[in-house]
C-alpha cells in the first residue's frame, strides 16, 4: 500500500474536474511498485456510461499486460467502487483495491448508486428496467459451442 499512489489518483481526479473532461473520479493500476495504467472518469466526454475511472484504468492495464486479469496488481481509486466497477474489479481479479472517498461521500454530491443496489434483490418483474427472457433455446447454441470447444480460455 502506498499513499503516494492514492495521492497521484487524487491529483488526476482533480485535474479531470478542472479540465472539464469528466467527473471527480480517477484510478491507477499498480504492479510491482509502478503505475501501469491510469484512468479518469470520461462518462460525459465520451458519452459512455461505462467510462468510469476504474473501468478505463482496468482496460488500459489489461492492454498493457496483454492479459484479461490483473493478478499481482493493486487498484487505487479515489472513490469506493459503484456496482458496475465492483463487478469489473472482481472479473479482473486484482490483489487489492484501495479507495479514498466512500459511496456516502459520492452520494452527498449527487453520485448516488444506491438505486442500483436496491434493484438487485428484486425479482426481474419488479425491477425498474424489466429483464425479459427471449429466444433462450436459440441462444443456448452459443453455450453448447463453448462447452464443445477444446481450446477455450477460461475466465
Amino acid at each position: 500500500m502506498s499513499a503516494d499512489f492514492m495521492r497521484q489518483a487524487i491529483a488526476l481526479s482533480i485535474e479531470n474536474v478542472r479540465s472539464g473532461r469528466g467527473g471527480p473520479f480517477a484510478a491507477l493500476v499498480v504492479k510491482d511498485g509502478a503505475v501501469i495504467a491510469s484512468g479518469a472518469n470520461q462518462v460525459t466526454s465520451l458519452n459512455d456510461p461505462t467510462a468510469h475511472a476504474e473501468i478505463v484504468a482496468i482496460r488500459q492495464a489489461c492492454r498493457a499486460l496483454g492479459h484479461f486479469q490483473l493478478t499481482g496488481c493493486d487498484l487505487y481509486t479515489t472513490c469506493e467502487p459503484c456496482p458496475m466497477c465492483l463487478g469489473a474489479i472482481y472479473w479482473a481479479r486484482p490483489d487489492r483495491v484501495f479507495y479514498g472517498n466512500t459511496k456516502a461521500d459520492a452520494a452527498a454530491i449527487g453520485f448516488d448508486d444506491s438505486f442500483i443496489y436496491d434493484q438487485l434483490p428484486l425479482s426481474q418483474d419488479r425491477r425498474k428496467i424489466p429483464l425479459v427472457p427471449l429466444l433462450r433455446e436459440e441462444a443456448l447454441e452459443a453455450f453448447r459451442e463453448w462447452e464443445r470447444k477444446e481450446d477455450k480460455i477460461r475466465y
